[in-house]
């Protein structure tokens, strides 16, 4: 006989195994073994017939669920069975927020043991944390229970009411959600105030100067005592001042006038300020900043950051990711402040231990913030992780970290200077005491390097000195429409909102992208047109489903239900059943709701109409007598659809595409024209003898007007070969790819090593000296500084690449810098003492400890499938519930 332990996955039933006796068995369900019917088919015979039987829950009858389990989990159920009869006694350890609470309610109701059973939590696999869960088992918690069940009751009456009547109305394959439907209205929300902004432009002065050798910048900001314009001075609506605002706009002509008059001037400090400036760090991380952070830092999606961070938990590394807290127990605190003495010395310890508390209203997940597992640190070095799994743990072990670090002191200094009646200022930064941003600087993955870019030194001024001025520049500017969300910026709205659980964020995004709500265009979140017209439709009709305080209230109310401040029953049938209720309105509604108006997405200053087909989303306008309509290109953003672009792809559709010319060697007519994935050029027809004209897209900034004849045969005739490499006799070709310009040399089995073309390189015209060139150039990495300051000394070139080895100042002290790799100079040693030898030493050690994060492939490979096969089965119904 022995004890049976369920957990969700292999991977965290691996993991748990080694902290448990040997007569314990470890067993996993893998994720949720039952649930309310996916389809028709999974629907119960005995309760088919009845009109609620579609809903899974019968709304006549205390709105009781219909639970089924999947085809997929009956094996796994019988698994469980057959490994419970030999046992004494049962152990369920899920996690611990209210989805692992539930898990293991459905898995007592299944399995109905009839030997001794407990309820084993804990937010960490270690050996300490597993041997205190054994000794504190519980009861399963009913109230939690009961409000994820009423959560997923609601978030299913919610979807499968709505869904159908946008499949009627709209399109078929529409969803509606509880949250997913307000985080759509809140990106449909975002473009509209892009589509009505009007652009401002305004001119200023930036002006070069030297003082002793020491070269600064400075900016216009007066003229004749009176402010000058900038674009916060705008109105966005308009694109004029805005009203009440007393200040000059420049325009160029006026600028350069000024430049003139200025030039040769005497220029003088008038004033300096310095003021001192402390910075504490972030607190640690919760489900949605850690969502947060790895969008902005490493570019990942808010789900495959969950996914992975479900992969460090369950095998050891990291405490439970789904959290809204940012309290960390005694033992962490202690382990950070071990982990900064160790590797930064004492001097950048906080000099009491911090601890934060979560301003979070009804943070209900877990009881610790995410953090490195167990009573020490493990080094990011000497976890043996790599890939995504490093990055991401990375990220929380400096977070953790630096949350115990010492405050940042830094001095900004502002400079005024005069020049007859213009005023200029200089900003500077100077860093005084690093402290924690040593570890961890916020947006940026690398804390030395975004030091450095931190910092703006000014020279030595004072009041009354004449800085001699060497350049004057007349810069123009454009006001910007407001930024679209990112995945980071809209979590952080939705938390800040109070709409949803942070723990749901992951799915309900993905569930956006996926349904073909929005798409993720260099990181930003862009609506479609099939968004507008769902938000257009739910905002006439179901006001309350898309009101973000409506939905925040409901929240609450979901919380109030865990902690039995409220009645779960009540709350569903006035939601559901009342007067104003869902199932009500929808009756009332459904009627009102014309199809062909629910799928014309109106925008201002647009006379053609846009509507949704079953093929995407078209333009349509009356010619005449008789209707136009053109296909909407993807890449067609609502916000940047304009009059001009209307006409276009309507010409183009009903009098053909605009001809340039003939190509003058074949003769054949080139076209521009607009397809599915922006505009392009194409040489000839379409025809059986001619089925894959060759075409050549437009490079970016070149709009179908400006076309030229010379210009598309360019295009068409790209990749060009430019010559031959002196040194390897291998081709050089310039072309267009998906990332805009670029230079080849193509060493065919050696490799292929591109370059991207500057602002003033002209794909078309360029030449294979100015190719050469440009390859000669270090490739430059992503977040690399674009700033160079010289050495404090130089000690030489590296033997195996001949590249330089300097010593540089930065602004926690000398470092030694050979190429991307920085390293500190170690304890004892200056800049005078330091040798070649002992820098070459440093660096190979550094090196080497890079290279202890690289496993084999095949290990990788298996541990991400691993991860995604068991993390997989909840994440599918989370997406699904919201």
């Amino acid at each position: 006989m022995s004890t049976i332990v369920i957990v969700e996955s292999p991977t965290k039933a691996r993991t748990i195994r080694n902290y448990l006796p040997k007569d314990y068995r470890v067993e996993a369900s893998m994720g949720h073994v039952r649930d309310l019917p996916q389809s028709a088919s999974e629907i119960p015979a005995a309760v088919k017939g009845e009109k609620w039987a579609q809903l899974g829950v019968n709304v006549e009858a205390d709105f009781e669920p219909v639970y089924v389990v999947p085809k997929d989990k009956k094996k796994i159920v019988t698994q469980l069975k057959d490994a419970l009869k030999n046992a004494d006694e049962l152990i369920l350890a899920t996690d611990e927020d209210r989805e692992g609470e539930s898990i293991s309610w459905h898995l007592y109701q299944l399995l109905k043991p009839k030997v001794p059973t407990k309820r084993m939590v804990f937010h960490e696999i270690t050996q300490e944390a597993i041997k205190k869960a054994l000794g504190n088992c519980r009861t399963i918690d009913e109230k939690l229970v009961r409000a994820q069940e009423t959560r997923r009751i609601l978030d299913r009456l919610v979807g499968y009411t709505l869904s159908p009547l946008l499949w009627k109305k709209i399109a078929w394959g529409l969803s509606a959600g509880r949250v997913q439907s307000v985080a759509v209205r809140l990106l449909v929300n975002k473009e509209r105030q892009r589509r009505a902004f009007r652009e401002g432009t305004y001119w200023d002065l930036k002006a070069h100067l030297l003082q002793e050798k020491s070269p600064f910048t400075a900016q216009l900001i007066t003229l004749a005592g009176t402010k000058i314009a900038t674009g916060s001075d705008f109105d966005p609506a308009t694109g004029q001042i805005a009203a009440g605002r007393n200040v000059m706009l420049l325009n160029e002509e006026q600028a350069l006038a000024l430049k003139e008059r200025i030039t040769e001037k005497t220029w003088t400090v008038t004033d300096i300020e310095e003021r001192s400036v402390t910075r504490k760090p972030a607190p640690p991380f919760t489900t949605s900043t850690l969502q947060q952070e790895s969008n902005r830092k490493l570019r990942i999606s808010a789900r495959d950051t969950m996914r992975t961070a479900q992969s460090l938990y369950e095998q050891g590394y990291i405490t439970y990711m789904r959290t809204d807290s940012v309290h960390l127990s005694d033992q962490a605190i202690t382990a950070a402040r071990s982990c900064v003495e160790q590797k930064y010395g004492k001097e950048y310890l906080s000099p009491q231990p911090r601890q934060y508390t979560t301003k979070s209203k009804g943070a209900q997940e877990a009881h610790e913030a995410i953090r490195p597992a167990g009573s020490t640190f493990r080094t990011p070095q000497e976890t043996g992780l790599s890939g995504r799994e490093f990055a991401v743990y990375d990220l929380i072990w400096k977070r953790t970290v630096a949350c115990q670090m010492a405050d940042s002191r830094q001095t900004q200094i502002a400079v005024q200077l005069q020049v007859e009646d213009a005023g200029f200022r200089s900003s500077g930064k100077r860093i005084d005491f690093p402290g924690y941003l040593r570890a961890y600087v916020e947006g940026s993955d690398d804390p030395e390097a975004a030091l450095e870019d931190q910092e703006i030194i000014l020279p030595a001024l004072t009041v009354g000195d004449h800085p001699n001025c060497t350049e004057i520049e007349a810069v123009g500017h454009e006001t910007q429409p407001p930024a679209r969300y990112t995945e980071a910026s809209l979590v952080k709205t939705l938390e800040s909102e109070g709409i949803g659980r942070p723990s749901t964020y992951a799915s309900i995004i993905g569930t956006i992208i996926d349904k073909g709500y929005a798409q993720l265009v260099k990181n930003a979140l862009i609506p479609t047109f099939t968004a507008f017209a769902v938000t257009d439709l739910l905002e006439k009709h179901f006001p309350d489903i898309v009101d973000p305080s409506f939905t925040s209230k409901m929240e609450q109310t979901l919380d109030e239900i865990a902690t039995g401040e409220a009645r779960w029953l009540p709350y569903l049938q006035k939601f559901y059943l009342g007067d104003k209720g869902l199932d009500t309105l929808v009756k009332e509604q459904e009627s009102k709701i014309d199809g062909t108006k629910a799928r014309t997405v109106e925008l201002e200053n647009l006379d053609a109409k846009v509507r949704i087909g079953k093929y995407g989303p078209f333009i349509e306008m009356e010619n005449g007598e008789e209707v136009v309509t053109a296909s909407i290109p993807k890449d067609l953003t609502p916000a940047d659809l304009d009059p001009k672009q209307v006409e276009f792809l309507l010409r183009q559709k009903t009098a053909g595409p605009d001809q340039v010319g003939r190509h003058p060697e074949t003769g054949e007519p080139i076209y521009v024209k607009i397809g599915t994935y922006g505009p392009y050029v194409q040489l000839g027809d379409k025809s059986d003898e001619n089925p894959k004209p060759k075409q050549a897209s437009l490079p970016k900034g070149i709009t179908p007007e400006n076309v030229t004849l010379d210009m598309a045969v360019g295009l068409l005739s790209l990749p060009r070969t430019l010559g031959e490499h002196p040194e390897t006799g291998a081709k050089i070709k310039a072309s267009l790819g998906r990332f805009g310009p670029y230079v080849v040399h193509d060493q065919g089995k050696d490799g292929k090593d591109y370059r991207s073309l500057k602002a003033t390189d002209d794909v078309l015209t360029i030449s294979l000296e100015r190719a050469l060139e440009l390859l000669a150039q270090p490739k430059k990495s992503r977040g690399s500084s674009s700033k160079s300051k010289a050495a404090l000394r130089e000690l030489g070139n590296h033997p195996d690449d001949d590249e330089p080895i300097n010593v540089y100042d930065g602004p926690y002290g000398p470092y030694i810098k050979h190429k991307k790799t920085n390293v500190g100079l170690p304890e004892g040693q200056t800049v005078e003492t330091i040798t070649l030898s002992m820098a070459l030493e440093l660096l190979e050690a550094k090196a080497s400890t890079k290279s202890t994060r690289k496993t084999t492939k095949s290990k990788t490979t298996k541990t991400k499938s691993t991860t995604t096969k068991s993390s997989s089965s909840r994440g599918k119904k989370k997406a699904e519930s919201n």
